[in-house]
Protein backbone atom coordinates (compact mmCIF):
# COMPACT_ATOMS: atom_id res chain seq x y z
CA UNK A 1 0.00 0.00 0.00
CA UNK A 2 1.40 3.35 -0.54
CA UNK A 3 -0.92 6.96 -0.17
CA UNK A 4 -3.25 9.07 -2.81
CA UNK A 5 -2.39 12.58 -1.98
CA UNK A 6 -4.96 15.33 -2.37
CA UNK A 7 -3.85 18.82 -2.31
CA UNK A 8 -4.74 22.40 -2.05
CA UNK A 9 -4.66 25.24 -4.28
CA UNK A 10 -0.73 26.02 -3.27
CA UNK A 11 0.32 22.11 -3.57
CA UNK A 12 0.34 21.48 -0.40
CA UNK A 13 -1.17 17.80 0.43
CA UNK A 14 -4.37 18.52 2.74
CA UNK A 15 -5.10 15.23 2.99
CA UNK A 16 -3.99 11.38 2.55
CA UNK A 17 -6.10 8.70 1.66
CA UNK A 18 -4.79 4.74 1.40
CA UNK A 19 -5.52 3.28 -1.40
CA UNK A 20 -3.82 0.06 -3.61
CA UNK A 21 -0.75 1.50 -5.96
CA UNK A 22 -1.99 -0.79 -8.47
CA UNK A 23 -4.96 2.08 -9.28
CA UNK A 24 -2.94 3.78 -12.20
CA UNK A 25 -4.00 7.77 -10.89
CA UNK A 26 -2.07 6.89 -7.91
CA UNK A 27 1.60 6.51 -9.80
CA UNK A 28 4.17 9.18 -9.25
CA UNK A 29 5.03 11.74 -11.59
CA UNK A 30 8.45 10.70 -12.03
CA UNK A 31 10.45 8.22 -10.53
CA UNK A 32 14.50 9.47 -10.17
CA UNK A 33 17.47 7.13 -9.04
CA UNK A 34 20.65 7.73 -8.32
CA UNK A 35 23.68 5.66 -10.15
CA UNK A 36 25.67 5.55 -6.60
CA UNK A 37 25.34 6.98 -3.45
CA UNK A 38 26.85 4.50 -0.40
CA UNK A 39 30.51 4.73 -0.12
CA UNK A 40 30.20 1.18 0.88
CA UNK A 41 28.77 0.29 -2.55
CA UNK A 42 31.53 3.06 -4.02
CA UNK A 43 34.34 1.28 -2.12
CA UNK A 44 32.96 -2.29 -3.72
CA UNK A 45 33.05 -0.67 -7.73
CA UNK A 46 36.37 1.18 -7.22
CA UNK A 47 34.86 4.08 -8.57
CA UNK A 48 33.57 7.25 -6.41
CA UNK A 49 31.49 9.88 -8.15
CA UNK A 50 32.28 13.21 -7.66
CA UNK A 51 29.00 14.47 -8.06
CA UNK A 52 26.17 12.37 -7.98
CA UNK A 53 23.98 11.52 -11.22
CA UNK A 54 20.78 10.11 -12.12
CA UNK A 55 18.68 8.40 -14.52
CA UNK A 56 14.64 7.88 -14.64
CA UNK A 57 12.30 5.09 -14.06
CA UNK A 58 8.75 4.77 -15.67
CA UNK A 59 5.93 4.70 -13.12
CA UNK A 60 4.88 1.31 -14.84
CA UNK A 61 7.79 -0.46 -12.25
CA UNK A 62 5.80 0.65 -9.28
CA UNK A 63 5.37 -2.57 -7.34
CA UNK A 64 3.75 -3.77 -3.93
CA UNK A 65 4.33 -5.50 -1.26
CA UNK A 66 3.77 -9.39 -1.80
CA UNK A 67 4.34 -8.82 -4.98
CA UNK A 68 6.06 -10.78 -7.77
CA UNK A 69 9.09 -9.47 -10.15
CA UNK A 70 9.45 -11.38 -13.34
CA UNK A 71 13.00 -12.40 -14.41
CA UNK A 72 12.83 -12.32 -18.24
CA UNK A 73 13.21 -15.28 -20.29
CA UNK A 74 16.95 -15.43 -21.54
CA UNK A 75 18.20 -13.42 -18.46
CA UNK A 76 20.53 -14.34 -15.68
CA UNK A 77 21.04 -11.30 -13.96
CA UNK A 78 18.62 -10.10 -12.00
CA UNK A 79 19.69 -7.98 -9.11
CA UNK A 80 17.95 -6.41 -5.81
CA UNK A 81 19.14 -3.07 -4.12
CA UNK A 82 17.40 -2.03 -1.04
CA UNK A 83 17.05 1.60 -1.13
CA UNK A 84 15.44 4.30 0.88
CA UNK A 85 12.68 5.95 -1.52
CA UNK A 86 11.83 9.71 -0.75
CA UNK A 87 8.13 10.61 -1.05
CA UNK A 88 8.02 14.55 -2.01
CA UNK A 89 5.33 16.25 -0.19
CA UNK A 90 5.18 20.06 -1.22
CA UNK A 91 6.86 21.41 -4.79
CA UNK A 92 10.48 21.97 -4.87
CA UNK A 93 11.92 23.95 -7.74
CA UNK A 94 15.64 25.83 -6.65
CA UNK A 95 15.19 25.17 -2.88
CA UNK A 96 18.35 24.86 -0.58
CA UNK A 97 19.71 22.16 0.66
CA UNK A 98 19.16 23.71 4.12
CA UNK A 99 15.45 23.48 3.19
CA UNK A 100 15.20 20.61 1.08
CA UNK A 101 14.03 18.17 3.86
CA UNK A 102 10.70 20.65 3.89
CA UNK A 103 9.46 19.70 0.49
CA UNK A 104 9.90 15.70 1.76
CA UNK A 105 6.60 14.38 2.94
CA UNK A 106 7.52 10.77 2.99
CA UNK A 107 9.95 8.38 3.41
CA UNK A 108 9.70 4.34 2.81
CA UNK A 109 11.44 1.32 1.59
CA UNK A 110 12.18 0.38 -1.89
CA UNK A 111 14.06 -2.45 -3.82
CA UNK A 112 15.76 -1.00 -7.29
CA UNK A 113 15.48 -3.66 -9.30
CA UNK A 114 17.54 -4.10 -12.40
CA UNK A 115 18.48 -6.76 -14.82
CA UNK A 116 22.31 -6.44 -15.87
CA UNK A 117 21.87 -8.37 -18.94
CA UNK A 118 20.20 -5.42 -20.39
CA UNK A 119 22.82 -3.13 -18.87
CA UNK A 120 25.19 -2.12 -21.51
CA UNK A 121 22.24 -1.77 -24.38
CA UNK A 122 20.93 1.75 -22.88
CA UNK A 123 24.33 2.65 -20.97
CA UNK A 124 23.56 5.19 -18.02
CA UNK A 125 20.15 5.66 -18.78
CA UNK A 126 19.45 2.13 -17.68
CA UNK A 127 16.34 2.61 -19.76
CA UNK A 128 15.38 -1.55 -20.11
CA UNK A 129 17.58 -2.65 -17.44
CA UNK A 130 15.94 -0.49 -14.33
CA UNK A 131 12.63 0.06 -16.32
CA UNK A 132 11.21 -3.23 -16.46
CA UNK A 133 7.17 -3.80 -15.12
CA UNK A 134 7.30 -4.35 -11.08
CA UNK A 135 11.20 -3.28 -11.25
CA UNK A 136 10.18 -0.57 -8.50
CA UNK A 137 8.24 -2.16 -5.46
CA UNK A 138 7.42 0.44 -2.71
CA UNK A 139 6.09 0.51 0.82
CA UNK A 140 4.18 -1.14 2.28
CA UNK A 141 3.96 1.85 4.93
CA UNK A 142 5.21 5.40 4.84
CA UNK A 143 7.23 7.16 7.77
CA UNK A 144 6.55 11.12 8.28
CA UNK A 145 9.32 13.01 6.89
CA UNK A 146 8.79 15.35 9.77
CA UNK A 147 9.19 12.54 12.55
CA UNK A 148 12.75 11.32 11.21
CA UNK A 149 16.49 13.05 10.72
CA UNK A 150 17.47 12.59 7.36
CA UNK A 151 21.02 11.25 8.69
CA UNK A 152 19.49 8.87 10.76
CA UNK A 153 18.25 6.44 8.57
CA UNK A 154 18.83 2.78 8.19
CA UNK A 155 17.88 0.61 5.29
CA UNK A 156 18.06 -3.20 5.64
CA UNK A 157 17.62 -6.17 3.07
CA UNK A 158 17.04 -9.39 3.14
CA UNK A 159 17.38 -12.23 0.26
CA UNK A 160 15.33 -15.50 1.92
CA UNK A 161 15.68 -14.65 5.69
CA UNK A 162 19.38 -14.01 4.89
CA UNK A 163 20.71 -10.25 6.14
CA UNK A 164 22.27 -9.42 2.99
CA UNK A 165 22.23 -5.22 3.23
CA UNK A 166 22.64 -3.15 6.33
CA UNK A 167 23.94 0.38 6.40
CA UNK A 168 22.58 3.90 6.96
CA UNK A 169 22.25 7.74 5.28
CA UNK A 170 25.65 8.26 7.82
CA UNK A 171 27.59 6.33 4.97
CA UNK A 172 26.01 8.39 2.36
CA UNK A 173 28.36 9.87 -0.55
CA UNK A 174 25.89 12.73 -0.73
CA UNK A 175 22.83 13.38 1.94
CA UNK A 176 19.66 13.24 1.20
CA UNK A 177 19.21 16.89 1.48
CA UNK A 178 22.11 17.31 -1.16
CA UNK A 179 19.76 15.09 -3.55
CA UNK A 180 16.31 16.83 -3.29
CA UNK A 181 18.52 20.21 -3.91
CA UNK A 182 20.00 19.49 -6.92
CA UNK A 183 17.53 17.79 -8.61
CA UNK A 184 15.20 21.05 -7.63
CA UNK A 185 17.90 23.02 -9.73
CA UNK A 186 17.04 21.57 -12.83
CA UNK A 187 13.30 20.55 -12.48
CA UNK A 188 10.68 20.99 -10.63
CA UNK A 189 10.02 18.06 -8.21
CA UNK A 190 6.17 17.35 -7.81
CA UNK A 191 4.23 16.23 -4.77
CA UNK A 192 3.95 12.60 -5.28
CA UNK A 193 7.39 12.00 -7.16
CA UNK A 194 9.90 9.29 -5.77
CA UNK A 195 13.49 9.93 -5.35
CA UNK A 196 14.90 6.38 -5.17
CA UNK A 197 18.80 7.21 -3.19
CA UNK A 198 20.95 4.43 -4.10
CA UNK A 199 21.80 1.19 -2.36
CA UNK A 200 24.62 -0.05 -0.17
CA UNK A 201 27.58 -2.75 -0.58
CA UNK A 202 25.27 -5.72 -0.72
CA UNK A 203 22.99 -6.42 -3.33
CA UNK A 204 23.45 -9.47 -5.74
CA UNK A 205 21.90 -11.25 -7.95
CA UNK A 206 18.60 -13.65 -6.88
CA UNK A 207 16.94 -16.15 -8.94
CA UNK A 208 13.36 -17.71 -9.65
CA UNK A 209 11.55 -18.36 -6.00
CA UNK A 210 14.00 -16.14 -3.71
CA UNK A 211 12.55 -13.67 -1.50
CA UNK A 212 13.68 -10.36 -0.78
CA UNK A 213 12.45 -8.11 1.92
CA UNK A 214 13.58 -4.63 2.16
CA UNK A 215 13.00 -2.60 5.14
CA UNK A 216 13.59 1.17 5.94
CA UNK A 217 12.89 2.57 9.63
CA UNK A 218 14.91 5.11 12.10
CA UNK A 219 16.05 3.10 14.94
CA UNK A 220 16.96 6.29 17.09
CA UNK A 221 14.08 8.33 16.38
CA UNK A 222 10.87 8.29 19.02
CA UNK A 223 8.95 5.21 18.35
CA UNK A 224 11.40 3.93 15.98
CA UNK A 225 9.00 4.61 12.78
CA UNK A 226 9.31 2.13 10.45
CA UNK A 227 8.45 1.03 6.74
CA UNK A 228 7.24 -2.20 7.45
CA UNK A 229 8.87 -5.45 4.90
CA UNK A 230 8.35 -4.93 1.21
CA UNK A 231 8.48 -8.46 0.31
CA UNK A 232 8.88 -9.44 -3.22
CA UNK A 233 8.82 -12.80 -4.67
CA UNK A 234 11.20 -13.75 -8.26
CA UNK A 235 9.25 -15.35 -10.76
CA UNK A 236 10.35 -17.30 -14.33
CA UNK A 237 9.50 -15.38 -17.06
CA UNK A 238 7.99 -17.69 -20.10
CA UNK A 239 8.33 -14.93 -23.10
CA UNK A 240 11.70 -14.62 -24.67
CA UNK A 241 12.97 -11.22 -26.50
CA UNK A 242 12.01 -11.01 -30.37
CA UNK A 243 15.54 -10.08 -32.30
CA UNK A 244 13.52 -8.77 -35.05
CA UNK A 245 12.93 -5.45 -32.57
CA UNK A 246 15.72 -4.44 -30.72
CA UNK A 247 19.32 -5.52 -28.75
CA UNK A 248 19.11 -8.72 -26.62
CA UNK A 249 20.20 -9.43 -23.56
CA UNK A 250 23.72 -9.92 -23.26
CA UNK A 251 26.58 -10.81 -20.08
CA UNK A 252 30.45 -11.00 -20.05
CA UNK A 253 32.20 -11.29 -16.66
CA UNK A 254 32.34 -7.83 -16.24
CA UNK A 255 28.44 -7.46 -15.68
CA UNK A 256 28.57 -10.84 -13.89
CA UNK A 257 31.16 -9.33 -11.04
CA UNK A 258 29.11 -6.27 -10.42
CA UNK A 259 25.72 -8.05 -10.68
CA UNK A 260 27.05 -10.21 -7.89
CA UNK A 261 28.90 -7.89 -6.27
CA UNK A 262 32.21 -9.74 -6.85
CA UNK A 263 34.03 -11.93 -8.87
CA UNK A 264 34.39 -14.86 -6.16
CA UNK A 265 30.64 -14.51 -5.83
CA UNK A 266 30.06 -14.36 -9.20
CA UNK A 267 32.18 -18.11 -9.19
CA UNK A 268 34.54 -16.61 -11.65
CA UNK A 269 38.13 -17.55 -11.40
CA UNK A 270 40.43 -13.95 -9.43
CA UNK A 271 41.96 -12.02 -11.90
CA UNK A 272 45.23 -13.14 -11.56
CA UNK A 273 49.37 -12.55 -13.59
CA UNK A 274 49.15 -16.15 -14.36
CA UNK A 275 45.28 -16.20 -15.77
CA UNK A 276 45.28 -12.90 -17.26
CA UNK A 277 49.17 -12.72 -18.73
CA UNK A 278 50.38 -15.75 -19.76
CA UNK A 279 54.14 -16.05 -20.71
CA UNK A 280 53.49 -16.66 -24.41
CA UNK A 281 51.07 -13.35 -24.15
CA UNK A 282 53.53 -11.09 -22.53
CA UNK A 283 56.45 -12.27 -24.87
CA UNK A 284 54.22 -11.06 -27.54
CA UNK A 285 53.44 -8.26 -25.74
CA UNK A 286 57.19 -7.74 -25.02
CA UNK A 287 57.85 -7.65 -29.10
CA UNK A 288 55.02 -5.43 -30.42
CA UNK A 289 55.20 -1.59 -29.98
CA UNK A 290 52.94 0.34 -28.29
CA UNK A 291 51.99 2.73 -31.20
CA UNK A 292 51.00 -0.68 -33.33
CA UNK A 293 49.15 -1.70 -29.99
CA UNK A 294 47.49 1.31 -30.19
CA UNK A 295 46.66 1.38 -33.36
CA UNK A 296 45.05 -1.75 -33.09
CA UNK A 297 43.15 -0.64 -30.09
CA UNK A 298 41.83 2.54 -32.16
CA UNK A 299 40.14 0.45 -34.88
CA UNK A 300 38.48 -1.05 -32.09
CA UNK A 301 37.09 2.05 -31.01
CA UNK A 302 39.31 2.22 -27.93
CA UNK A 303 40.81 5.94 -28.21
CA UNK A 304 41.40 6.72 -24.37
CA UNK A 305 43.67 3.92 -24.16
CA UNK A 306 46.68 6.38 -23.46
CA UNK A 307 48.88 7.65 -19.99
CA UNK A 308 49.85 10.28 -21.57
CA UNK A 309 52.70 13.23 -20.41
CA UNK A 310 54.98 10.08 -19.07
CA UNK A 311 58.65 8.88 -19.76
CA UNK A 312 60.90 6.19 -18.80
CA UNK A 313 63.46 6.87 -16.10
CA UNK A 314 65.89 4.29 -17.70
CA UNK A 315 66.09 4.48 -21.89
CA UNK A 316 65.20 2.07 -23.81
CA UNK A 317 62.85 0.60 -21.33
CA UNK A 318 60.26 -1.99 -22.25
CA UNK A 319 57.60 -2.90 -19.40
CA UNK A 320 54.72 -5.38 -19.75
CA UNK A 321 52.82 -6.19 -16.88
CA UNK A 322 49.01 -6.34 -15.23
CA UNK A 323 47.93 -3.24 -13.37
CA UNK A 324 48.16 -2.47 -9.26
CA UNK A 325 46.61 0.27 -8.86
CA UNK A 326 47.12 2.99 -6.11
CA UNK A 327 45.27 6.08 -5.50
CA UNK A 328 46.70 9.33 -4.21
CA UNK A 329 43.75 12.03 -3.36
CA UNK A 330 45.09 15.82 -2.92
CA UNK A 331 46.76 16.82 0.17
CA UNK A 332 44.13 17.83 3.19
CA UNK A 333 46.25 18.14 7.15
CA UNK A 334 43.27 16.08 8.56
CA UNK A 335 43.30 13.56 6.17
CA UNK A 336 47.36 13.72 5.97
CA UNK A 337 47.27 12.83 9.74
CA UNK A 338 44.38 9.77 9.82
CA UNK A 339 46.09 8.21 6.38
CA UNK A 340 49.17 9.48 5.28
CA UNK A 341 51.54 7.97 8.19
CA UNK A 342 52.20 4.98 9.52
CA UNK A 343 51.52 1.88 6.99
CA UNK A 344 49.50 3.41 4.84
CA UNK A 345 48.52 2.85 1.52
CA UNK A 346 51.18 3.67 -0.96
CA UNK A 347 53.91 1.10 1.55
CA UNK A 348 50.61 -1.33 1.28
CA UNK A 349 50.32 -1.54 -2.27
CA UNK A 350 54.40 -1.60 -2.55
CA UNK A 351 54.36 -4.83 -0.01
CA UNK A 352 51.44 -6.51 -2.18
CA UNK A 353 52.38 -6.06 -5.73
CA UNK A 354 52.59 -9.38 -7.12
CA UNK A 355 56.12 -10.77 -9.77
CA UNK A 356 55.10 -9.25 -13.38
CA UNK A 357 52.43 -6.86 -11.99
CA UNK A 358 53.25 -2.86 -12.94
CA UNK A 359 52.09 -0.03 -9.85
CA UNK A 360 49.75 2.27 -11.42
CA UNK A 361 50.11 5.51 -9.64
CA UNK A 362 47.20 7.90 -10.15
CA UNK A 363 48.99 11.41 -9.05
CA UNK A 364 46.38 13.78 -10.89
CA UNK A 365 49.36 14.59 -13.53
CA UNK A 366 51.06 16.91 -10.57
CA UNK A 367 54.77 16.21 -11.17
CA UNK A 368 55.35 18.83 -8.44
CA UNK A 369 56.28 16.38 -5.52
CA UNK A 370 57.52 12.67 -5.58
CA UNK A 371 55.43 9.52 -5.23
CA UNK A 372 57.56 7.15 -4.98
CA UNK A 373 61.04 6.52 -3.80
CA UNK A 374 64.71 4.41 -3.48
CA UNK A 375 63.44 2.62 -0.43
CA UNK A 376 59.82 1.80 -2.26
CA UNK A 377 61.65 0.69 -5.79
CA UNK A 378 63.58 -1.43 -3.73
CA UNK A 379 60.63 -2.99 -2.28
CA UNK A 380 58.91 -3.17 -5.35
CA UNK A 381 62.13 -4.96 -7.05
CA UNK A 382 62.31 -7.61 -4.60
CA UNK A 383 58.48 -8.49 -5.12
CA UNK A 384 59.69 -8.72 -8.59
CA UNK A 385 57.45 -6.02 -10.52
CA UNK A 386 57.61 -5.18 -13.88
CA UNK A 387 57.83 -1.58 -13.57
CA UNK A 388 56.19 1.68 -12.12
CA UNK A 389 54.02 3.80 -14.25
CA UNK A 390 53.21 7.32 -12.33
CA UNK A 391 51.49 10.36 -13.55
CA UNK A 392 53.26 12.43 -10.93
CA UNK A 393 56.99 13.17 -10.20
CA UNK A 394 60.06 10.22 -8.73
CA UNK A 395 62.33 11.44 -5.54
CA UNK A 396 65.62 9.52 -5.79
CA UNK A 397 65.67 9.93 -9.36
CA UNK A 398 68.94 8.97 -10.08
CA UNK A 399 68.86 6.17 -7.44
CA UNK A 400 65.83 4.38 -8.55
CA UNK A 401 67.49 4.54 -12.23
CA UNK A 402 70.15 2.80 -10.43
CA UNK A 403 68.62 0.58 -8.94
CA UNK A 404 67.11 -0.90 -12.31
CA UNK A 405 62.98 -0.68 -11.48
CA UNK A 406 61.83 0.46 -14.70
CA UNK A 407 59.66 3.94 -14.30
CA UNK A 408 57.56 5.85 -16.27
CA UNK A 409 56.71 9.20 -14.69
CA UNK A 410 56.43 13.02 -15.50
CA UNK A 411 59.92 13.19 -13.79
CA UNK A 412 62.44 14.16 -11.24
CA UNK A 413 60.77 16.19 -7.98
CA UNK A 414 62.83 15.85 -4.70
CA UNK A 415 59.69 16.35 -2.05
CA UNK A 416 58.69 13.81 0.33
CA UNK A 417 55.43 12.85 0.85
CA UNK A 418 53.22 14.75 2.59
CA UNK A 419 53.96 18.14 -0.04
CA UNK A 420 50.49 17.25 -2.54
CA UNK A 421 49.15 13.64 -1.83
CA UNK A 422 47.51 11.85 0.37
CA UNK A 423 48.21 7.95 -0.36
CA UNK A 424 44.38 6.76 -0.26
CA UNK A 425 43.66 3.35 -1.20
CA UNK A 426 45.03 0.47 -3.86
CA UNK A 427 43.44 -1.88 -5.68
CA UNK A 428 40.74 0.23 -6.87
CA UNK A 429 40.01 2.26 -10.62
CA UNK A 430 42.01 4.91 -10.85
CA UNK A 431 42.99 7.69 -13.74
CA UNK A 432 46.22 8.04 -14.38
CA UNK A 433 47.73 10.62 -17.16
CA UNK A 434 43.86 10.68 -18.39
CA UNK A 435 43.47 7.05 -18.82
CA UNK A 436 41.42 5.00 -16.60
CA UNK A 437 42.88 1.69 -15.06
CA UNK A 438 41.63 -0.80 -13.10
CA UNK A 439 43.59 -3.33 -11.41
CA UNK A 440 44.35 -6.71 -13.57
CA UNK A 441 44.23 -4.36 -17.13
CA UNK A 442 47.24 -4.72 -19.34
CA UNK A 443 49.96 -2.22 -19.29
CA UNK A 444 52.78 -1.99 -21.84
CA UNK A 445 55.45 1.30 -22.15
CA UNK A 446 58.46 1.80 -24.53
CA UNK A 447 60.29 4.61 -25.84
CA UNK A 448 56.92 5.77 -27.52
CA UNK A 449 55.18 5.52 -24.44
CA UNK A 450 52.21 3.88 -22.15
CA UNK A 451 48.80 2.40 -23.15
CA UNK A 452 46.50 0.23 -21.40
CA UNK A 453 44.71 -2.95 -22.46
CA UNK A 454 41.35 -4.55 -21.95
CA UNK A 455 42.56 -7.52 -20.66
CA UNK A 456 39.60 -9.35 -22.80
CA UNK A 457 41.51 -7.62 -26.06
CA UNK A 458 45.04 -8.10 -25.34
CA UNK A 459 44.92 -11.59 -27.67
CA UNK A 460 43.61 -10.42 -30.74
CA UNK A 461 45.19 -6.54 -30.39
CA UNK A 462 48.59 -8.22 -29.81
CA UNK A 463 48.43 -10.86 -33.06
CA UNK A 464 47.05 -7.93 -35.74
CA UNK A 465 49.90 -6.05 -34.33
CA UNK A 466 52.47 -8.23 -34.50
CA UNK A 467 51.42 -9.26 -38.29
CA UNK A 468 50.58 -5.43 -39.12
CA UNK A 469 54.59 -5.46 -38.15
CA UNK A 470 55.54 -7.55 -40.65
CA UNK A 471 53.56 -5.65 -43.46
CA UNK A 472 55.21 -2.38 -41.95
CA UNK A 473 58.27 -3.67 -42.56
CA UNK A 474 57.91 -5.26 -45.97
CA UNK A 475 56.35 -1.86 -46.87
CA UNK A 476 59.63 -0.55 -45.47
CA UNK A 477 61.75 -2.48 -47.65
CA UNK A 478 59.65 -0.67 -50.79
CA UNK A 479 60.18 2.69 -49.19
CA UNK A 480 63.74 1.59 -49.03
CA UNK A 481 64.34 0.76 -52.91
CA UNK A 482 63.05 3.91 -54.16
CA UNK A 483 59.67 3.43 -54.73
CA UNK A 484 56.68 6.26 -53.65
CA UNK A 485 54.17 5.93 -50.74
CA UNK A 486 51.43 6.70 -52.65
CA UNK A 487 49.54 3.85 -53.41
CA UNK A 488 52.24 1.54 -51.49
CA UNK A 489 51.60 2.88 -47.54
CA UNK A 490 48.55 2.11 -47.43
CA UNK A 491 49.11 -0.58 -49.93
CA UNK A 492 46.20 -0.54 -52.99
CA UNK A 493 45.15 -3.62 -54.48
CA UNK A 494 48.31 -4.23 -57.12
CA UNK A 495 50.96 -3.68 -54.01
CA UNK A 496 48.48 -5.87 -51.70
CA UNK A 497 48.52 -8.65 -54.29
CA UNK A 498 52.65 -8.17 -55.11
CA UNK A 499 52.59 -8.28 -50.95
CA UNK A 500 50.93 -11.56 -50.26
CA UNK A 501 52.21 -13.13 -53.19
CA UNK A 502 55.60 -12.61 -51.51
CA UNK A 503 54.22 -13.73 -48.34
CA UNK A 504 53.51 -17.21 -49.83
CA UNK A 505 56.63 -17.77 -51.31
CA UNK A 506 58.21 -17.56 -48.26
Amino acid sequence: MIYDFKYDAQGVPDEREEAPVTVPGERPGKIIAIHLSYASRADQRGRRPAAPSYFFKPASSIGITGGTVERPAGTELLAFEGEIALVIGTAARHVSQADAWDHVGWVTASNDLGLYDLRANDKGSNVRSKGGDGFTPLGPELIDARSVAPDALRVRAWVNGELRQDDTTAGLIFPLTQLVADLSQHFTLEPGDVILTGTPAGSSVIVPGDVVEVEVDAPDAPGAPTSGRLVTTVVQGEVPFDPELGSLPAVDDLQRTEAWGSREEAGLAPLSEESVLSPELRAKLMEAPTAGLSAQLRKRGHHSCFIDGVAANIPGSKIVGTAKTLRFVPFREDLFKTHGGGYNAQKRAFDAVNEGEIIVIEARGDASTGTLGDILALRAMARGAAGVVTDGGVRDFDAVAEIGLPVFSKGAHPSVLGRKHVPWDFDVTIACGGASVQPGDIIVGDGDGVIVIPPSLAEQVVDDTLAQEVEDAWIAEQVAAGNPVDGLFPMNAEWRARYEAEMGSR
